[in-house]
């Protein structure tokens, strides 16, 4: 069960996810922050990335923060 250390980066123009030379992810999102617009994308962006289902992404802590602790289960 991987944890990923995760900043994001809501209302950007474009999805991007970016891997840090420390091995964190910056992710871009479209949604805004609002009503867990936000997390919801996230969570749907991780799991196609890791190609698991979207129950699987677990927001461990920061869920109303940018910087986010994801477990991949």
């Amino acid at each position: 069960m991987p944890l990923y250390r995760i900043k994001v980066k809501p209302n950007s123009k474009q999805q991007q996810i970016t891997e840090e030379a420390d091995g964190s992810l910056t992710i871009r999102l479209k949604s805004p922050p609002v009503d867990g617009k936000a997390n919801a994308e996230l969570i749907k962006l991780l799991a196609d990335k890791f190609e698991v289902p979207k129950s699987a992404i677990v927001i461990k802590s920061g869920v109303s923060s940018r910087n986010k602790l994801v477990e991949v289960l």
